[in-house]
């Protein structure tokens, strides 16, 4: 089998990550214990076995080109699962350890899954938790992340998914609203109504509401004259207010519902539901410390 690594390889890639990492060949090289002029040679070589600038240098300072930014991402989940491998086959890895990356809608996020992580580090207290939050489908190849949270299941089927639960929709206003405007009595006078509208960051479409009809889901599109995007509690701080009427999970105003900020209009069509899938790539040995939060995960939120 032709080899495609040349020798020190590794090494190469490991010099070019601390470098990436640190933004300073100085700082790279005292960190492996060599010189500069050791490092700027061993990064040089690299760019022209790949044919791309990986930095742009000036007299003061380096950074990542775009390629470069890539290539880094690639390259430290490569040396990340190269270490894993050699821990698994040691017998090394005796608990979770490392930095685990997770990308979490906004209302999931706030509602579900951070105010459990406190929990899952004292658990596993040398795994180290970065989170995106963000209504935006990710990449996980190109964006380095080992476990997503999405409100549907991904066409690509090289990630695992699993369901965690159905969190139910409720319609509701603000009462200074309902005073106002009166409280619709059928779906028929939703068309009368403010409907504040949430647009999907990944088509810039107006999200529909979904309502229990004879029994059937149905969805129906509403209008009005607020609309948001990227962060969809805005549609609740806006109902809050009285700006109008809005769909949203039940799990995010129960307590606004208790206390009588928000009262839920047309229970009758109500009921219906939307999914929230755990996602993570396939992976024959998967690390630990995704092992264990996608359990965690599963244990505490699954149904």
């Amino acid at each position: 089998m032709k080899r495609h690594f040349e020798e020190m390889q590794i090494g190469t890639l490991e010099l070019f990550c601390q470098a990436a990492e640190q933004l300073s060949f100085s700082a790279a090289a005292n960190f492996m214990g060599i010189t500069p002029a050791a490092v700027s040679r061993s990064i040089a070589r690299l760019e022209e076995r790949l044919g791309v600038r990986l930095f742009v240098r000036t007299t003061r300072q380096i950074r990542l080109t775009e390629s470069g930014e890539r290539y880094f991402r690639q390259c430290q989940q490569a040396l990340q699962q190269l270490r894993e491998a050699e821990r698994e086959v040691t017998g090394a890895q005796i608990e979770p350890a490392g930095v685990l990356r997770i990308s979490l809608p906004t209302p999931y996020a706030h509602h579900r899954v951070l105010p459990l992580l406190p929990e899952f580090r004292q658990l596993y207290p040398r795994v180290s938790v970065q989170v995106h939050i963000s209504n935006r489908n990710i990449d996980f190849a190109d964006e380095s992340y080992d476990i997503a949270i999405r409100g549907r299941s991904p066409a690509d089927s090289t990630l695992i998914a699993r369901k965690l639960e159905d969190a139910e929709l409720v319609m509701v206003a603000s009462p200074e609203y309902l005073t106002r405007a009166g409280i619709p009595k059928t779906l028929a006078e939703l068309a009368q109504h403010e409907c504040i509208q949430f647009e999907l960051p990944s088509t810039g479409r107006k999200v529909p509401w979904t309502f229990s009809v004879n029994g059937k889901d149905a969805d129906i599109f509403t209008g009005g004259s607020f609309t948001c995007a990227e962060d969809v509690m805005g549609i609740v701080t806006l109902a809050r207010g009285g700006a109008g009427l809005i769909q949203t999970y039940r799990f995010i105003v129960e307590q606004d519902l208790v206390d009588g900020k928000l009262v839920e209009v047309l229970p009758e069509h109500g009921g219906t539901s939307r999914p929230f899938i755990l996602l993570y790539p396939h992976a024959r040995h998967l690390s630990l410390r995704v092992r264990s939060l996608v359990d965690f995960l599963v244990q505490r939120l699954g149904t």
